[in-house]
């Protein structure tokens, strides 16, 4: 994508939402973050406002052209930036979840070519996972009281989204006519979604993550806003404070020990699956575990189901993930990635595997 080109665009575009800011101006989009779904885009902007000048970055999500790397919570439901839009103008309304100040969500693809919206710009640390944060970057150099308050704060921010009434906040559109929310559904979603992607290739380490979800599956666990991408990854910090969530490409009505097992399992590949110790201040899984039940007011007890079944969607977007690569020439198609990674040795060591 033609960055430059973007520009005029949605200069004007901005412009147009911004009916009393004068003189606006659009400087270079640049792009400061790597992802697998939307393009991430930041636009400073130079305008007038009540008589005096102003500058400000504008982030924008923009589709891709690509498959969308998550499966359909509900058939049809696939444009990602409209389903984060609609999400986090939900959870606005609730004042339970810090987030970015939204701008406007964009359908119409002449404007710059594919849907898009855009937000206001939080500052703050991110903790990068490529490389991995526990080996670089500002997690690893914070002090160890530092790196335990970021977490548990993490863990706090996730136990709070999980009190938002989903129905109230109009999120229903997540869950599909006739459908029931519950941990079987998702088990259901993935695994139609993962055989599709695998298209015949056999992936034993996954078919054996299916399968020991499958016959253990819990009953009775309450459906709740699901964040879908809950880890430590996709916050935005200030001096160890939860300034910001971001990345709700994922979201679903679920239950919400779904989303605790997708936190530890990332806490598990930016350890045990790199190879690299637990910094000194970092809680372990099951110092996190209660400090998720102390934050939710409930214990979510053991949670290696959860932890499998997220390694087994993890597993699965990176077969996702690579097929897309190899559709679009960035790989051979003799690529064994989809099969041996950091995700599938998640998984395995969960399930006492051998890693693939």
């Amino acid at each position: 994508m033609d960055l430059a080109k973007l520009r005029e665009p949605f200069e004007r575009w901005l412009a147009a939402r911004w009916a009393d800011a004068r003189d606006l101006r659009v400087a270079a989009l640049a792009s400061p973050k790597s992802g697998f779904s939307a393009l991430t885009l930041v636009a400073p902007v130079r305008f007038r406002r009540d008589g005096r000048e102003r500058e400000e970055k504008v982030v924008l999500r923009v589709e891709s052209p690509d498959p969308a790397v998550y499966p359909q919570q509900v058939p049809g439901l696939d444009v990602e930036v409209e389903i984060q839009y609609r999400v986090m103008e939900a959870l606005a309304r609730t004042g339970k979840a810090p987030l970015a100040g939204l701008i406007g969500y964009e359908a119409d693809v002449s404007v710059l070519g594919a849907p898009f919206f855009a937000m206001e710009h939080v500052a703050g640390e991110v903790a990068v996972e490529n490389p991995p944060y526990t080996q670089q970057g500002f997690f690893r150099e914070a002090a160890p009281a530092d790196r335990r308050r970021m977490i548990e704060n993490g863990l706090a921010a996730l136990a709070a989204l999980h009190t938002i009434d989903w129905r109230e906040v109009g999120l229903g559109w997540l869950v599909a006519p006739g459908a029931e929310p519950d941990f079987a559904r998702q088990v259901e979603i993935w695994q139609d979604f993962a055989a599709r992607e695998l298209a015949g290739r056999e992936h034993p380490v996954l078919r054996a993550g299916f399968e020991h979800v499958r016959a253990r599956l819990p009953a009775g666990l309450p459906s709740r806003f699901s964040w879908g991408d809950s880890r430590l990854g996709n916050l935005i910090f200030q001096g160890g404070r939860v300034a910001c969530l971001t990345d709700f490409e994922n979201a679903a009505i679920a239950p919400a020990e779904i989303d605790l097992g997708w936190w530890l399992m990332f806490d598990r590949t930016m350890h045990e699956s790199v190879g690299t110790p637990r910094l000194p201040g970092e809680p372990t899984r099951a110092e996190q575990r209660a400090h998720y039940a102390r934050c939710a007011g409930r214990d979510p007890g053991d949670t290696h189901l959860y932890e499998v079944f997220a390694a087994v969607r993890y597993t699965a977007i990176v077969v996702r993930v690579m097929n897309r690569a190899v559709a679009r020439g960035f790989l051979p198609a003799d690529q064994t990635i989809w099969l041996t990674n950091p995700a599938s040795a998640a998984l395995a060591d969960l399930l006492g595997l051998q890693r693939p």
